[in-house]
């Protein structure tokens, strides 16, 4: 009994972390309704987390700029943040989100290169899973000639999404004795350079709009974001030192719940039986890799 109740917290943690990401996505189209582009909000969310980060740990900097192995969490993370919020934006959020959690297709052949792990049987059953419920997912409706790829930036940006989540995670298992402290600030830091970076060229091409004058609005909400992200952060890190990694797996996957159910509700999204049977697929293929 006691150590069923010493899960619950952990649960809860990550509980809230899927739901604060699942529903980031009403958030970030608000911004963006006062004139703030998902990218620009981007930068300035992981800008207040890089502050609250280097207030706790100012060492965190220098171990950061003398660890070259973490460098490749900068981009990885970045690209995460930045393909993620832009696409949950602009697009259809249940289709986004299902593709993003092609994570585990993505996962094995890094894991493969990266970490020189074994492809085994359920490593193969994990990837034809994803791979069959993407094929689905993506399906042309206008006939059967054409292939299955992403048409769309928002699903270019969900599979690109899926693809530098799944390196994140492999980059942090790689170094998973790098300090806790050290790897957050590589992912903040990723966050904001990226999306910054990218921002920066696309406003100066005239494809995104710079950020509108100061307004109580939205400098409020994205203060307010930036708060949620940070906590769901630090729920993500409490949550998954305490419990198996099989069971966080599961937990995690409600994201794809609560965004979904969110989008459906307000209108962002929409389920067809195609899209369902693929995202049940893409979904198997995840919890597959939590029992692993």
């Amino acid at each position: 009994m006691a150590a069923a109740v010493s899960r619950v917290g952990p649960a809860l943690a990550l509980t809230f972390n899927a739901f604060a990401w699942g529903v980031s996505w009403w958030p970030f189209r608000e911004l963006q309704a006062q004139g703030l582009h998902p990218l620009w909000a981007t930068v300035l969310i992981y800008g207040v987390a890089l502050v609250a980060i280097t207030a706790w740990r100012r060492g965190a900097w220098v171990e950061l700029a003398r660890t070259r192995s973490l460098w490749p969490l900068v981009l990885a993370a970045g690209v995460t943040n930045a393909a993620f919020n832009w696409g949950v934006t602009v697009g259809d959020v249940v289709r986004v989100v299902l593709l993003f959690y092609l994570m585990p297709l993505w996962a094995v052949l890094l894991a493969r290169l990266l970490l020189h792990e074994p492809l085994t049987r359920a490593a193969g059953l994990r990837v034809a899973l994803a791979l069959t419920g993407a094929a689905i997912v993506l399906w042309p409706a206008a006939g059967m000639g054409d292939l299955p790829l992403p048409r769309t930036l928002p699903e270019w940006l969900g599979v690109l999404g899926g693809f530098s989540f799944a390196l994140n995670n492999v980059m942090l298992r790689r170094e998973a004795a790098q300090p806790e402290a050290v790897r957050a600030l590589a992912m903040f830091l990723g966050g904001a350079v990226v999306a910054g970076g990218l921002a920066a060229a696309l406003s100066a091409a005239g494809a995104v709009p710079l950020p509108p004058a100061p307004a109580a609005g939205w400098v409020l909400g994205a203060l307010a974001l930036a708060a949620a992200f940070l906590a769901g952060n630090l729920a993500l890190q409490y949550g998954a030192a305490r419990l198996p990694a099989n069971v966080t797996a599961v937990i995690m996957i409600t994201e794809v719940l609560f965004a979904a159910g969110s989008a459906i509700w307000l209108g962002a999204g929409s389920v067809t039986p195609a899209l369902a049977l693929g995202g049940a697929l893409i979904v198997g293929a995840t919890l597959l890799a939590g029992r692993d």
